[in-house]
């Protein structure tokens, strides 16, 4: 379906209804979403509402094969109505134990009096989501999915905090698009990124209350990963690959054997504390194998961010191991070049030493292939499936705990089948995997139970490579808990207690947050392994009650709470691990925040550990009660923080 076509669609779908259309209504457990979807007569189309306030307006669904155009000429023949509910427990996540509760509707269409395509529906009290079920058509038992209809009708007014998806083969040794563009934040409507869309996942405001996030999960190799086209005003459409990923190898389609369910798009819905809270990535999807082993996560180090690619050296591993051990943290995290830097006999002398201190070690390792032109080694080791499983063996056999793949190539389906034999291979020898460079996560914590987390983000790398990032860095940080972190784990590798990012910590790129902010975004960053920007240096020149901090901050959670914030202003947060709370703020506006926060989890003369700042960026530590009110007063300036943890 052309762009055109697609435009002329969506303003007949928003415009009005068609005569003679099927339609049916159904609504979340709580009766606060409804869903509406219509046939329109042969188009057909969903909206959605929530507490009676219009979060999405008509907007189109189906898909188009190679066995058949499922967008249009069809007829809703039934829609079958259910309750569906889980219960999981995923240590890795923002949640420990979910329990899912949502009405499932499967919308079945015909075309020439014949069942074509299922769309099914889930509606949970935070979230829609749909999927496609294609039906073998007479002796077709494959087909090829081309394009999807599914879009997206804002209402009118809406503004948008995304992030455009960059061309291919352009940035550092053509390795784009890797997720790594800035945000644009509080525009309105109607803009296409850089001319590509945007990555997932995508917020939107509909009105002062209520917010929109439109993400998707449950993507493997079965199907390509996607992104978010505007087609004009409010619509917006998904869209597939682009041809040039990949060095321009590989189709932007998708393969699937019949019949097949495609992933799963998500569409959140409320207020920010129902973006920030949201599971929906992890509920609609299932484990694909067994754990190989107890996986155990935890803090480690690294070097790199701090001194770049002369730090991977053996001295200055085993130091980072001895700073580990020193913070009583789990791993470090060797970095690229180790192999002609180090060499392997070298990395097992480390591993074996690390074992004596209680560390073990994540390797990094280049993902490429032909699919762009990044340099870095080992190389040619995880694109290959015969020599990827053999450098698994030795890991496994000198006890590595993980490794980090950087470098992808997009979004196409030969890509999402790497990044599944990747962790699949890694399971086999009990390795625990993160990605760089690399596509968004998508449901894959649950999915894949040695997947760790992903980058796809703006970076901490980029704080060493330019003051304009260290500039930025609060408002960035006020913008991931509520749209990328908020659908997966995210290694940013953030938490810097350096003045500058340099191993001298006397030049260089100059850090703008403060100390408290660095313990703050230790909590407001979720990801289950966090190699943090410390370095041993900061034993003796950070504060005492800062390295205190980053050596007790767990990485795993109970329970995630929104407070109170906005993107791009600032952000209140908390978690708990155990029955120990952690709230965490930072502020990224230039006036001081003054706010009183509510604090519900608290009894009245609770005692809480608060780390503030002053107007210079001074932190310091103090004690106070939870009032009778359950709130505290709190101040953050602009590049500050203030964290307040259970005694």
């Amino acid at each position: 379906m052309n762009l055109k076509f697609f435009s002329v669609l969506c303003a007949s779908l928003c415009a009005s209804s068609f005569c003679l259309a099927a339609e049916n209504a159904f609504f979340s457990p709580d009766k606060k979403i409804q869903v509406v979807v219509n046939d329109n007569g042969g188009n057909p189309s969903y909206k959605v509402a929530y507490d009676n306030l219009t979060m999405l307006e008509n907007s189109p669904l189906g898909i188009n094969t190679n066995i058949g155009d499922f967008t249009q000429n069809l007829s809703m023949s039934s829609c079958d109505i259910s309750e569906v509910s889980d219960s999981y427990q995923l240590p890795n996540i923002k949640q420990s134990s979910v329990d899912y509760h949502a009405t499932q509707a499967v919308c079945s269409f015909q075309q020439d009096g014949r069942k074509v395509i299922d769309v099914i529906f889930r509606v949970s009290n935070r979230d829609v989501a749909f999927r496609y079920k294609i039906y073998e058509k007479r002796d077709n038992k494959v087909c090829v999915v081309n394009e999807e209809a599914s879009g997206f009708c804002l209402p009118q007014g809406a503004t948008t905090f995304l992030c455009p998806q960059s061309r291919p083969m352009g940035g550092f040794a053509r390795t784009s698009p890797s997720y790594e563009t800035s945000y644009s934040v509080d525009q309105l409507v109607g803009r296409n990124g850089w001319g590509e869309g945007y990555s997932f996942p995508c917020l939107f405001k509909v009105n002062d209350s209520n917010w929109v996030l439109i993400s998707e999960t449950g993507v493997d190799g079965n199907y390509v990963a996607s992104r978010l086209l505007n087609v004009q005003g409010g619509f917006y459409k998904i869209g597939f690959p682009q041809q040039g990923e990949c060095n321009g190898f590989g189709s932007t389609s998708a393969a699937v054997h019949l019949p097949c369910e495609t992933p799963w798009r998500t569409i959140t819905v409320g207020p920010l504390a129902n973006i920030v809270e949201t599971t929906v990535p992890f509920d609609l999807v299932k484990p694909k194998y067994e754990a190989s082993q107890k996986y155990t996560y935890g803090k480690g180090s690294w070097s790199w961010i701090i001194g770049m690619d002369s730090s991977c050296n053996f001295d200055e591993q085993k130091r980072y191991i001895d700073f580990s051990a020193a913070m009583g943290y789990q791993t470090v995290l060797i970095d690229a070049l180790w192999d002609v830097q180090i060499g392997r006999d070298k990395i097992k002398e480390l591993a074996d030493y690390g074992k004596t201190k209680g560390v073990g070690l994540f390797l990094w390792y280049n993902s490429n292939g032909s699919w762009n032109d990044a340099p870095q080694s080992p190389i040619g080791k995880m694109d290959n499936n015969l020599i990827r499983r053999q450098e698994m063996a030795w890991m496994k056999s000198i006890g590595i705990r993980g490794i980090k793949v950087d470098f992808f190539g997009g979004d196409k389906q030969n890509m999402m089948q790497l990044y599944e034999n990747i962790l699949a291979d890694a399971n086999d020898y009990g390795i625990m995997v993160i990605f760089h460079g690399c596509t968004l996560p998508r449901g894959w914590e649950r999915m894949y139970p040695n997947y760790v987390a992903s980058e796809a983000v703006l970076a901490s790398e980029n704080l060493h490579f330019g003051q304009g990032a260290c500039d930025n860095e609060a408002f960035n940080a006020t913008l991931h808990p509520f749209i990328r972190n908020t659908v997966g784990s995210m290694d940013f590798g953030g938490s810097a207690l350096n003045k500058y990012y340099n191993a001298d910590n006397a030049h260089g790129t100059q850090r703008r947050t403060s100390d408290v902010y660095a313990l703050a975004t230790a909590v407001l960053f979720q990801s289950c392994v966090q190699h943090f920007a410390l370095a041993p240096n900061n034993l003796t020149d950070a504060p005492d009650w800062a390295i205190d901090f980053m050596k007790s901050v767990p990485t795993t959670w109970d329970e995630t709470r929104f407070i109170d914030g906005y993107p791009g202003k600032y952000v209140i947060m908390a978690r708990r691990h155990g029955s120990q709370w952690f709230i965490a703020g930072v502020n990224a506006q230039k006036e001081t925040l003054k706010t009183t926060v509510n604090l519900p989890m608290f009894q009245k003369g609770d005692q809480i550990k608060v780390y503030s700042d002053d107007e210079q960026l001074n932190g310091k530590v103090s004690s106070q009660k939870v009032n009778k009110k359950q709130q505290i007063e709190v101040t953050i300036p602009n590049n500050g923080a203030v964290l307040l943890v259970t005694e």
